[in-house]
């Protein structure tokens, strides 16, 4: 069987609400420049009560090169419904924090589907060409348009 380039798993996380509004748009806009880049995407996967790290394991049973989870973000004051995106090259169980990137507050009222589409990819590409996500993978702002 051919092995998925990446798998994006959606989870509720700390806040159902972000993952129900807004997880669909930037999986869509992602996956749809990821298709014509010919990346094979794994089904998106559906957990509730996901935290970042069940992205590694499925991304592991999948061989998926790379997991992407989008979960709600602990919700604060002015932004009830934020979502993140982490992103973890070569996923495994155990990977630690300093091994995912991150995307947050995704939402309208802060960074757009599209933008946070186009970062993700960037990610993503960026991951497989140099085979690390993490701290030692950071977004080119030049390359996002800023």
């Amino acid at each position: 069987a051919v092995l998925p380039d990446a798998v994006f798993v959606i989870a509720d996380g700390l806040a159902a609400t972000a993952a129900q509004r807004h997880a669909v748009p930037v999986i869509a806009a992602a996956a749809g420049s990821l298709h014509a880049e010919g990346w094979r995407l794994a089904p998106v996967v559906v957990a509730e009560q996901g935290r970042v790290a069940l992205a590694d394991e499925i991304g592991a049973r999948l061989g998926a090169a790379i997991a992407v989870v989008l979960l709600g973000e602990r919700p604060g004051l002015s932004a009830p419904d934020s979502l993140g995106a982490y992103l973890t090259w070569q996923p495994l169980v155990g990977r630690a924090d300093a091994d995912r990137n991150c995307i947050s507050n995704i939402r309208p009222e802060g960074l757009s589907y599209d933008r946070a589409a186009a970062t993700l990819v960037h990610l993503m590409t960026e991951a497989r060409r140099r085979r690390l996500s993490g701290v030692a993978l950071k977004a080119d702002r030049g390359a996002l348009g800023r």
